[in-house]
């Protein structure tokens, strides 16, 4: 390690005593979190891995403190496919059998949506660590309750796998908040649209967990976006819903209307952040930001053609098409590090990976979070400032609009 780095590391704050801070310390301790160790520690950390969809798109068997155990998911084809991804030759035929393995150390859940917290508090019970999907929890406030109670009750590391979290853009952004460079950054918005998302709620004719789900029971691809930078927590929500009259919107296991969900938070700082999180409609899809500040904004790019662009107050005013005399700003086209090829990652990870080269960080965040004793960047009190505005917001969306308080879930609160 550099000599910057372990001077950054020996300064580092334990995730603890930077949760039961005040609200402006929470922002300010969260921007100042140095990028991730990157040395090797003398002890492998032993992993199972539970489920062959998305759980087939990380790098544990490439990580140089990490091997895979052993791998787990009902269908014996998708078992076969994590035992090729990760060259491993023991397999469960579920969690609950893999979690008896005496030599797993910790468990990757990549299993539905709504089991999550059911599987982490299984994993947990077995004295395992636990880094899951998202979102942390499913459709209730009990289930976020539930699943921070049992972090606690095991004294075992939890952490979220929020992709925008590591998102190159999100880096970016949150070294601009570290080094002050937004000013105050007073206004955030953050989209996750994508049309055609029905593809998913079936599969050999049956309907599967995703069928009819509500748009912000999958908040955390956006509230990543400010949390993430920031460190704030969100405190109220406004959301409206949009549905129409498809079967799928009067059908479904959720009794959700809705195909898009349209919110307007405040957070700690009493600023304002839009989410949009839509399933349907003649938009452009994907996953991006916007951090507007005093002193300087960052867009990222942009689906059809933009970005990323760097705005900054100028020194010059033009006139509008109606006479009025107005600040015209400067824009700079910026060049988009590839943060994964940096020291941020030991040199096997260097390379681009899955959601905007996110996925080795999510695999490195979370061994060397073990390795070294410390908390992950995304723990459960994190995980859960990223999901439970979601539920609030469903809920505000189903009463038309209403405005509705956020639960803080971190230490103290």
């Amino acid at each position: 390690m550099s000599e910057r780095q372990n001077s950054e590391n020996s300064t580092r704050r334990s995730r603890r005593e930077f949760l039961c801070g005040t609200a402006a310390t929470l922002a300010t301790a969260a921007a100042a979190r140095p990028a991730a160790a990157v040395n090797t520690a003398p002890k492998k950390i032993r992993i199972g891995v539970v489920g062959g969809g998305f759980g087939c798109s990380f790098q544990w068997h490439e990580h140089p403190d990490c091997t895979v155990e052993a791998v787990s998911d009902l269908r014996p084809e998708r078992r076969d496919r994590l035992m090729k991804t990760y060259g491993c030759s023991k397999s469960y035929e579920s969690l609950e059998k893999l979690v008896l393995d005496k030599n797993i150390d910790a468990v990757a859940v990549f299993t539905d949506g709504p089991l999550h917290v059911q599987h982490t508090v299984e994993a947990m019970r077995h004295g395992k660590h636990v880094i899951s999907a998202v979102p942390a929890a499913w459709a209730t406030i009990e289930q976020c309750e539930l699943l921070r109670d049992t972090v606690r009750k095991h004294g075992l590391t939890y952490m979220m796998a929020e992709t925008s979290y590591y998102q190159q853009p999100t880096i970016s952004a949150r070294k601009f908040f570290r080094a002050g460079k937004f000013g105050d950054l007073y206004y955030c918005q953050s989209e996750y649209q994508h049309d055609g998302l029905a593809a998913l709620y079936f599969e050999g004719g049956k309907r599967t967990w995703r069928h009819g789900m509500a748009p912000m029971y999958y908040p955390t691809h956006c509230t990543a976006h400010l949390i993430g930078v920031t460190g704030r927590r969100l405190t109220e929500v406004v959301c409206h819903g949009y549905g129409d009259d498809d079967p799928i919107c009067k059908d479904n296991a959720y009794d959700n209307p809705f195909w898009n969900e349209s919110a307007m938070f405040k957070d700690t700082a009493g600023r304002a952040f839009r989410v949009n999180v839509w399933w349907k409609g003649a938009h452009r899809g994907g996953e991006r930001a916007e951090w507007i500040g005093t002193g300087m904004s960052f867009y990222d790019r942009h689906p059809n053609g933009t970005g990323p662009v760097v705005v900054r107050c100028g020194n010059q005013t033009e006139t509008d098409d109606a006479g009025f005399v107005r600040n015209l700003p400067r824009f700079e086209q910026y060049q988009q590090p590839e943060w994964w090829k940096t020291e941020m990652l030991p040199p096997p990870l260097r390379h681009n990976s899955g959601h905007h080269g996110s996925h080795t960080f999510l695999t490195h965040e979370f061994i060397d979070a073990l390795t070294h004793g410390r908390s992950p960047a995304v723990d459960v009190y994190e995980a859960l400032a990223y999901t439970a505005p979601g539920i609030v917001a469903h809920r505000s969306a189903l009463r038309g609009g209403e405005l509705m308080k956020i639960p803080n879930f971190d230490p103290g609160e």
